[in-house]
């Protein structure tokens, strides 16, 4: 029985002697929004041109409902390239009908769709203006509906939020929410963690070409180290230093930042801190994605420094 899903099963990729992707293996279910995060040049562009086929993979497999890719499944993608791929002094409204024909909707059809996603996105004002007259974000909505426009049954999306005001970032965060919703396995990579955390219902972490670590952000804390915010104003420098299984991430006025060892007893470090005089916060803080991420980097460059 195969389940409907996109399956990106041992993929791998070189470029000569540079290797772009490494035996990568990663899945995104129908109905889940899965962000691809990673330093430049770790592989995420790469592994989503060979879901596109634009690059065909050196080993590996591309999947969908348990079947591999095709011309006639990869027009069932829905993708939006980093660099804006649109015809600048071609009208907005009619590029996106022109681009729903490409996908083989009907001259009506695809005149609905381009205004229902002009409307969507919040671009209805601006349908008849050339694409190359409206400002960086209004450009990154177009491009968004140029995805959309012929309702794909797969998302790809290759930092979709970059250059977006707040407004335009909701916007775009709905709009994938309820591709997700409908029933849409949404991939997309940025590198603003902060809205990967926020959005997505899974997080892959991509580095030189592996994927490092995969799951939700829950499960991604879960292998982290406990985090501890102690604010104890008559604390001199270096109180916690010496302590067993803790480190000092930094500290913020009478604020420390300390990550606990699983063998680290935070009883101790109260006590250490009470020694000290008041204490005035003593609480467990849930590592960010971006405090995952810069963790488990630093731990990989040690293994192979």
């Amino acid at each position: 029985m195969t389940t409907r899903q996109l399956e990106i099963d041992r993929v791998s990729k070189r470029y000569g002697h540079t290797v772009a992707l490494d035996d990568i293996t990663f899945e995104v279910h129908a109905g889940e929004i899965f962000g691809l995060v990673g330093s430049n040049g770790a592989g995420k562009t790469t592994a989503m041109r060979i879901v596109l086929g634009v690059l065909e993979a050196d080993a590996g497999s591309v999947r969908w409902d348990g079947q591999a890719l095709n011309l006639d499944t990869r027009r069932r993608i829905g993708y939006m390239p980093e660099e804006r791929g649109l015809y600048p002094r071609m009208r907005c409204g009619e590029q996106l009908a022109y681009l729903a024909r490409l996908h083989g909707l009907t001259a009506a059809e695809a005149r609905k769709a381009s205004d229902a996603w002009t409307e969507r996105l919040g671009i209805a004002s601006r349908r008849n203006d050339d694409v190359i007259k409206l400002s960086l974000g209004n450009q990154q909505r177009v491009q968004l509906g140029a995805a959309l426009v012929h309702e794909p049954d797969i998302l790809v999306l290759d930092e979709p939020f970059s250059g977006l005001d707040p407004v335009a970032v909701d916007v775009m965060s709905a709009v994938l929410r309820e591709r997700a919703d409908a029933g849409v396995p949404v991939m997309f990579s940025s590198h603003q963690l902060d809205l990967v955390e926020r959005l997505c219902d899974r997080v892959g972490i991509v580095r030189q070409g592996r994927m490092a670590a995969a799951g939700t952000v829950d499960e991604l804390r879960a292998g982290g180290r406990d985090e501890l915010v102690v604010r104890a104003p008559g604390a001199p420098p270096g109180w916690a230093s010496s302590l067993p299984g803790v480190t000092v991430l930094g500290s913020s006025g009478d604020a420390t930042r300390l990550a606990l060892d699983p063998s680290a007893d935070d009883q101790v470090v109260l006590r250490a801190a009470l020694a000290t005089g008041p204490v005035h916060e003593f609480a467990h803080v849930r590592p960010s994605l971006t405090d995952l991420f810069r963790h488990l980097v630093a731990a990989l460059d040690g293994e192979t420094a």
